[in-house]
């Protein structure tokens, strides 16, 4: 008497805070929401808990219509989470093994309706296998519901952590009873308490983190028939081992059994809420699953097969950014994108395909956080990755350039060993799915590496052969070196002789300054071609270097335009390698201007660096001429006028103080060439 008189108590309480939450649900429905499912469904679950409470009163309730009941409450909550998932992916059509699964329970609500009507009394039989199917059932929705939800519904995953709750203890509570063929009445009237708390969760959450309206949410259940059939074998077997375990430790362990009993439920339970709450774990078990249990989205064999094709052909140094570009898109099927390569402490755009030439993208410093997340992390950047955390975690590390980028689809690094060599952006495909799965970035990161040691490659080629042309080049300026003495020579003693005719002084001494003037220049010339580079570089003022390059430059035409303010600062350099560097550039610009053009020049010092800049309205260079060729050593469009080694050596040269050189031009309009150094600190 006492055991009932305790569980219509708990019953009875049950279902008033059950009442209580479907009060709550309908204050909601009235404010708007479209949770009269939630309503309905919280309702029902009032009747179950109410008509149980009173079968342990002096109410005597047929059995079949308490089973009756019992399966309906769980049809009810079932409805109500497919149409909740429907709700949030309205576009989408819910494939037909999922109808199923959720329309399996009305048969076993109506068997169980038709057997209290009729009086089938051999239905008992099943009246614990009938709601365990259900309450299965439940499980699968609530997960799926959970899955797919949006990411902060902080609503819907309350109602999924609590349901999965209430489903799970029915799973062991029905569970333990097909084991033992009998109701255990402390685990009966501990489902009282387990409701009650639930309810009470329920109603105090959805009064307090109320959210009106729902957001759209992607589903993807390209594979439910796997899906269920893993989640549901996963169940039945994790309850067969709580069930067996719970057996054995009850039957051989005493007094202690429940206690041991209790705590194996309890771990199980927290291992199955971990897997649920989880996202990162589930993302991590959908990985798992996908490589284990699933045909590979792409054929490695293939695509290697493919890459090493491109990658293989002979290519010049300059369509080696194009043949790189060309390999991913071949794979990926991109329909544009650029790459960019480290140069001297940041990187530049080297190839575009398909993105407008009027879009023009910045040097991206090497040391922005941009760059440390592609080289440490060796992150892939989905910009578009919608509400998926782990693919947009770092996104607002994107640099502010890459919104120009139309259609940017994904951005990944070109890695060798530890180095970010480069990184490459693509834009979406023109057709078909721009999703990223496991896959597609492992295939990417692979890629990225044997294209980054590709590039690499090339690079290492193109220094070589620079290197055997220096060689040859240090040959040729050795043998000039011993013309150059022996001239020397010849000019020195031309003056001693010319000393003893003096008959004709103004000739005589015209031709010894002449003469004088030559040798100190070829000594001049021999001391920089055996310099030692600690005494050559001194403090100089920038005004006095800016003039004497100025000076050489005035004879030529177009005039120069200057905008000098140095504020007396000053540089550590050669001063004839400074000087002639600011000319080289002056007298290319002035080259390639016709006279009616301009030439402007400006110098300013911001903070510790000095930006030197040199404009033009010449004819210009494109973007291929820039890149492959206008730093190219020993190449030239001046015939026979040079070597074409004066913009190398003058970037070199920037580079060896410090510095940095950018190049912007357009054809047709003219060029702006950019000098940065670092500033003495007075």
């Amino acid at each position: 008497m006492e055991y009932n008189s305790v569980t219509f108590t708990a019953y009875l309480s049950a279902a008033i805070v059950a009442g209580l939450l479907t009060l709550t649900y309908g204050y909601h429905h009235y404010r708007k929401q479209n949770i009269c499912l939630l309503m309905a469904a919280a309702a029902v679950h009032t009747l179950n808990l109410s008509l149980i409470a009173l079968s342990f009163h002096q109410w005597a309730f047929p059995v079949l219509w308490l089973l009756f009941v019992e399966c309906l409450h769980y049809s009810i909550w079932i409805l109500a989470l497919a149409l909740l998932l429907r709700a949030y992916a309205p576009r989408q059509h819910m494939p037909l093994s999922l109808k199923i699964l959720f329309g399996l329970a009305w048969p076993i609500t109506l068997l169980a309706f038709a057997s209290a009507l009729l009086g089938f009394q051999y239905v008992i039989n099943l009246s614990a296998w009938l709601p365990l199917l259900l309450a299965v059932i439940g499980l699968v929705s609530v997960e799926q519901l959970l899955r797919h939800a949006a990411a902060n519904d902080r609503q819907i995953k309350l109602l999924c952590i609590n349901l999965s709750v209430l489903f799970f203890y029915d799973i062991y509570l029905y569970t333990h009873t097909l084991i033992f063929q009998t109701f255990d009445p402390l685990l009966w009237q501990a489902r009282a308490a387990v409701s009650l708390a639930i309810c009470l969760f329920l109603a105090l959450g959805s009064l307090l983190l109320l959210q009106p309206g729902h957001r759209n949410a992607n589903i993807t259940l390209s594979r439910p028939i796997v899906f269920y059939t893993t989640s549901l074998i996963g169940i039945g077997l994790l309850i067969s081992l709580v069930s067996l375990g719970g057996y054995y430790v009850r039957a051989n362990s005493g007094n202690w059994g429940t206690v041991i009993y209790s705590f194996m439920l309890i771990a199980a339970i927290l291992l199955l809420l971990t897997v649920f709450i989880s996202r990162s774990i589930r993302a991590r078990l959908s990985v798992l699953i996908d490589k284990h249990l699933f045909r590979h989205k792409y054929d490695y064999r293939t695509e290697w097969l493919r890459l090493i094709n491109y990658l293989a052909q002979p290519a010049e140094s300059r369509e080696a950014n194009q043949r790189a570009f060309y390999a991913i898109a071949s794979v990926t099927k991109a329909s544009g994108g650029a790459i960019w390569i480290h140069q001297q402490g940041f990187y530049e755009q080297v190839y575009q395909h398909r993105i407008p030439e009027s879009t023009q993208f910045p040097n991206e410093p090497d040391e922005s956080p941009f760059c440390r997340a592609l080289k440490e992390s060796e992150w892939v950047f989905f910009p578009d990755s919608g509400d998926n955390e782990a693919l947009s975690q770092n996104n607002e590390l994107l640099p502010e350039w890459t919104r120009s980028i139309p259609q940017l689809w994904l951005i990944f690094p070109l890695i060798v060993a530890d180095e970010l060599v480069g990184f490459m952006a693509l834009t979406k495909p023109p057709a078909g799915d721009a999703t990223l799965t496991w896959e597609d970035l492992d295939l990417l990161k692979t890629m990225g590496r044997q294209l980054a040691s590709y590039l690499k490659r090339h690079k290492q080629a193109e220094q070589l052969a620079e290197g055997r042309q220096f060689d040859t080049y240090n040959k040729l300026v050795a043998f000039i070196i011993h013309d150059l003495n022996n001239l020397i020579a010849q000019q020195a003693l031309v003056v001693r002789n010319a000393e003893r005719h003096k008959s004709n002084p103004a000739f005589i001494e015209d031709a010894i300054q002449t003469i004088s003037n030559s040798v100190d220049r070829m000594n001049h010339l021999l001391k920089k071609l055996r310099r030692d580079e600690s005494d050559m570089v001194q403090r100089l003022y920038l005004k006095d270097v800016m003039q004497q390059a100025l000076s050489e430059c005035q004879r030529k035409t177009p005039i120069l335009t200057t905008d000098i303010q140095d504020g007396g600062r000053s540089i550590q350099a050669d001063q004839v390698r400074m000087v002639m560097t600011i000319t080289h550039f002056i007298k290319n610009a002035q080259e390639a201007t016709p006279d009616e053009g301009s030439v402007h020049v400006t110098l300013r010092c911001n903070n510790d660096r000095v930006i030197i800049t040199i404009e033009d309205t010449g004819s210009g260079m494109d973007r291929d001429f820039i890149h492959n060729r206008l730093f190219k050593p020993f190449e030239t469009t001046k015939s026979g006028k040079g070597m074409g080694i004066g913009v190398y050596l003058s970037r070199e040269y920037i580079s060896e103080l410090g510095g940095t050189l950018a190049v912007d031009s357009v054809v047709g309009t003219g060029t702006s060439i950019t000098m940065t150094l670092p500033l003495n600190k007075d």
